[in-house]
């Protein structure tokens, strides 16, 4: 996907606000070099899978070391929300069960794609996206048509992507050594810490 050209398309010759749900310092690595170019971007995160509290802090401290350390075309700002795992708790007991990859992480993408469009919509961004499509281990089309379905109900526009490709994970993995980033071994989730 050409996200420069999406960029101009849309906006001319005004740099496009960016709301960008980021999971992990290293997902956003790549993400933010790839996009900061065209996007004033700010990063949201929001992940109220993550458990226990000291993890949901520890990967929000990461954000704010990578954005301290990594040079960005543009200026990205980092917007990181209160830790509160009663949304997602509510929505993914019921699939507690099922294996990684299934209903449990459909609606938890539901989740946090939910929260990036509103939060889009109410800051006035022209456009909101996800770094969760960097990950080998996350389905991009799932992604994208969660994202494509919020920015109709909101109307706001989703950046449609696949941050995996053309060797987007592999790239993630050297900024993270880079900066010394901490990867953490499980997405977050209570369930996915076996």
């Amino acid at each position: 996907m050409d996200y420069i050209k999406a960029a101009s398309e849309n906006c001319g010759e005004d740099l496009p606000r960016l709301l960008l749900h980021c999971c992990c310092a290293p997902c956003a690595s790549h993400v933010l070099e790839t996009l900061s170019p065209a996007y004033r971007i700010t990063a949201l995160f929001f992940n109220p899978n993550i458990e226990p509290r000291e993890e949901y802090y520890k990967r929000a401290d990461e954000m704010k070391k990578l954005l301290s350390l990594a040079e960005y075309q543009n200026t990205v700002d980092l917007l990181i929300a209160e830790y509160d795992t009663a949304p997602f708790n509510a929505v993914a007991e019921p699939y507690a069960g099922e294996p990684e990859g299934g209903q449990r992480c459909a609606v938890c993408f539901y989740l946090r794609l939910g929260e990036a469009a509103i939060r889009a919509k109410a800051g006035g961004y022209d456009f909101f996206a996800t770094t969760l499509t960097v990950s080998p281990h996350k389905p991009a089309q799932k992604i994208n048509d969660i994202g494509a379905g919020f920015a109709e109900r909101f109307d706001v526009k989703y950046l449609q992507s696949d941050f995996k490709k053309r060797d987007g994970y592999k790239r993630s993995v050297e900024l993270s050594k880079k900066y010394g980033l901490y990867r953490q071994q499980y997405c977050g989730c209570r369930f996915s810490q076996v």
